[in-house]
């Protein structure tokens, strides 16, 4: 039996690839809105309580944030309202200048907002070193925590975090019981919320179902209904009528550099959180915004807010991922959402005063303590700036958010300073051998009498290998050592200069590669430059290259993954993405994805196929069972079947292997599970964004790749993780003859070519483009974007 193909393009059948239309986007917009509707209203009113201001200041600012930034926003999906972090910058304005001059600095904050988006500055608050925006909002939760304390224990909160720490002891020694009653069982329901899937049979079934319904939503809903069941005497909300004569903006009575500083501090903290969540979301919806248009839409957002006497807004990384998250597809879900607020705030009062104010409190105090993410202290700790952090946190909890900024970032400074002139000198003297000179750190003129008093103690005549690792090296260093090695060169020694680079290459004065390396223009090391590897000695004796690439290893990559790979073996494997892809050996993951340990787990096999059980005398439950595995143990965020050009197995398919007579080979059985790929090529093959397909083979494996998801759903794990919106599907190609990466639209239902951006600064030389699980993108609440690993 033959594969009857024609070599004429294929028609394609648009019915399998075709975009939602007009109506589903609409209907997957309605759905994302009333769930972040419904995340926003107790998130809203917590924070207005936490600031002091009028509670409908809280859902104004909740209406306005969704439906304006919505519509002039330059993040789609970013959904926009009162923010957290100015939490404690707010409620500092009430208390100095009063609420209606707090409204008019919201004013002039938003107008300084459209000034800057106009000038196309956004990206410039991006510079903001992430230890000192993770360190302002936790130093920003740990006070609004503090504050909230008192409000849970049937208290009222003080002016300061001092004076609220203060004033505890007493608070803790007289609390009111059925204020602290709610307040815990808020607490434990927004806590346990989540985990109710985890439960086992049957009630994590009905746990998984319940678990839809939006935390906030549900642990103010179960402590209102407490308090209403045990008639318990405790505060609610209260809900002024709307009264615009009452609210107008007035300007603040004060100095006027004071009243300049309180701008320039709402404009900064609003801007900077806006942009760095604007950043995440796109990233997690893999798309690109316009920061400086989503800069003007926040302006625009809280001129208006602050007219109409509502909270300052920023962009919400807690709203916004659930927006994500729930389906939302375009800018309509944010208005919508806040349309429903804005219906709640003016149909919904009598419902809305029956929630009691301890339960809101439990609700801010629970996520201002969210805010101290102990992911974004490893991530500052691994990369040497927990002293800019910590410092940032005490400062905004002692001092307030602009102190706290300002000595967060004068600390950057001087640890910066300090590691520009730290630079260690080692003079190693072997018995037999070169003397060795090891330098480490940036060597700059602070070092270089260091460096002169080290160079000056070796003998007259000796052998040196002077080791520099790679770090900066400026002129007056260079002199330094040029000149030294001139000097000893003519009384007869010998120096080798050495950068400690991946190929450890050692370059004598005249050029000549030394010091233990191979002869001629190429080295036969494994994962050297890639190039110039079919060495003589390679093809003569594989064995030793394995061998000798483990030495490499062993002495260059172990000493400095050491720590990481210590890390995870402490605590484990969390990966974030599932990567199934083919065992072809040209095949380098962590190559074309970016990766390192831990990041991705990986599945190889013959045409990265994923078995269908329905596939008779060709499932393989290995591949079935380490989905299974990362779906429901690892938690994995995200499946990523990847299949490449030039692949063996579609070729095989092609040619009709599978279906060659008995017995059947092992390879022939395996090849079964590609039946269904054959099929789609014939019904809808899939096709380029940019490029027609180069044969029918080629075809055939993008094809594979849109197949091999569709099976990945007759999966039981995978189909209720995707149903529940916490698993996304990804399809990927890659071009070995043009090293191109392209991804599946699946709305479009064609793969388009994976563009290349610049490689942001990270510290001690990390790239930007790599995210761990643990080291996230900087956003206001840690969201990290799934994809992002690959």
């Amino acid at each position: 039996m033959t594969l009857d193909i024609s070599t004429a393009p294929i028609a394609s059948d648009t019915n399998d690839h075709a975009p939602p239309g007009t109506r589903a986007r609409w209907a997957q917009d309605l759905s994302a809105s009333l769930v972040v509707f419904l995340i926003a209203v107790p998130f809203s009113l917590g924070i207005a309580l936490a600031t002091g201001a009028p509670l409908t200041a809280g859902l104004a600012a909740a209406a306005v944030g969704g439906i304006l930034v919505g519509l002039f926003g330059g993040t789609p999906l970013q959904v926009s309202g009162p923010s957290a972090a100015l939490t404690v910058v707010t409620a500092g304005l009430i208390t100095q200048y009063g609420w209606r001059a707090t409204c008019a600095v919201t004013v002039a904050s938003g107008l300084l907002q459209l000034l800057l988006g106009v000038r196309r500055v956004a990206r410039t608050a991006l510079a903001v070193s992430p230890a000192i925006v993770h360190g302002m909002l936790a130093g920003v939760g740990l006070t609004i925590a503090i504050a909230q304390l008192h409000v849970a224990l049937g208290g009222s909160p003080q002016s300061s975090a001092i004076a609220n720490l203060l004033a505890l002891p007493g608070q803790l020694a007289g609390p009111h019981p059925p204020a602290l009653l709610v307040g815990a069982v808020t607490a434990v329901v927004l806590l346990g919320w989540p985990r109710l899937g985890r439960l086992p049979g049957r009630a994590g079934e009905f746990g998984a179902r319940l678990a839809k319904v939006p935390g906030p939503l549900a642990a103010v809903a179960v402590a209102t209904a407490l308090a209403i069941a045990m008639d318990l005497r405790l505060a609610h909300i209260e809900l002024p009528a709307w009264q615009p004569h009452g609210i107008a903006p007035a300007l603040p009575h004060g100095s006027p550099t004071g009243v300049i500083a309180a701008v320039l501090t709402v404009t900064a903290v609003a801007s900077v959180e806006s942009l760095l969540s604007a950043v995440a979301v796109d990233r997690m919806s893999r798309r690109t915004g316009d920061l400086d248009r989503e800069l003007r839409g926040q302006g625009i957002a809280n001129m208006v807010s602050g007219l109409v006497g509502g909270l300052p807004i920023a962009g919400g990384a807690v709203r916004s991922t659930a927006n994500v998250r729930a389906g939302g597809q375009t800018r309509w879900a944010s208005v919508l959402h806040g349309v429903w607020v804005l219906a709640a705030a003016l149909a919904l009062t009598g419902g809305l005063r029956r929630i009691p104010l301890a339960a809101l409190a439990a609700l801010v105090l629970v996520v201002g303590l969210q805010m101290v993410s102990f992911a974004h202290i490893r991530n500052v700790h691994r990369h040497r700036e927990f002293p800019v952090y910590l410092t940032t946190v005490l400062a905004v909890v002692a001092f307030g958010v602009l102190w706290g900024v300002g000595l967060g970032a004068g600390t950057a400074a001087l640890l910066a300073l300090y590691r520009l002139t730290r630079a260690h000198v080692d003079v190693e003297a072997h018995p037999d051998g070169p003397v060795t000179v090891q330098t480490h750190g940036p060597l700059t003129f602070a070092a270089v009498p260091r460096l002169s008093r080290a160079l000056a103690g070796i003998p007259a005549g000796a052998e040196v290998a002077v080791v520099h690792d790679g770090s900066f090296l400026d002129h007056a260093a260079y002199e330094t050592l040029h000149n030294w090695r001139t000097g000893h060169q003519a009384a007869g020694g010998r120096v080798s200069m050495v950068t400690r680079r991946p190929d450890d290459e050692v370059l004598d004065p005249d050029g000549t590669v030394r010091a233990g390396s191979s002869p001629g223009p190429h080295r036969c090391r494994a994962w050297t430059p890639w190039v110039g590897h079919h060495c003589i000695e390679q093809q003569e004796d594989p064995h030793g290259r394995l061998l000798d690439g483990v030495r490499v290893f062993q002495r260059h990559t172990a000493p400095l993954i050491r720590p990481e790979l210590a890390r995870l073996a402490r605590e484990g494997q969390t990966p974030s993405q599932l990567f199934l892809t083919c065992a072809d050996s040209r095949m380098v993951t962590s190559m074309i994805t970016n990766s390192g340990p831990g990041d991705l787990f990986t599945v190889r096999n013959v045409g990265n196929l994923v078995p269908a059980p329905f596939e008779p005398g060709a499932a393989d439950d290995s591949v079935a069972a380490a989905v299974q595995y990362a779906v429901e143990a690892l938690e994995v965020r995200s499946i990523t079947v990847c299949g490449h050009s030039g692949c063996g197995a579609m070729k095989a398919l092609l040619d009709g292997v599978h279906e060659r007579p008995v017995p059947p080979t092992p390879l022939t059985r395996w090849l079964r599970n590609g039946r269904g790929s054959l099929d789609r090529l014939r019904r809808a093959p899939a096709e380029f964004a940019d490029r027609p397909v180069v044969d029918l083979a080629e075809q055939l494996c993008i094809t594979n790749v849109v197949q091999q998801l569709d099976q990945l759903m007759a999966n039981p794990a995978v189909e209720r993780r995707v149903e529940e919106g916490t698993l996304r599907l990804v399809g990927m190609y890659f071009d070995f003859a043009t090293a191109q990466a392209y991804v599946l639209d699946r709305a479009a239902g064609t793969f388009s070519p994976v563009e290349a951006r610049p490689v942001e600064a990270r510290p001690n030389g990390a790239s930007a483009e790599r995210v761990r699980k643990d080291g996230r993108v900087p956003a206001c609440d840690g969201e990290e974007d799934p994809q992002l690993a690959a």
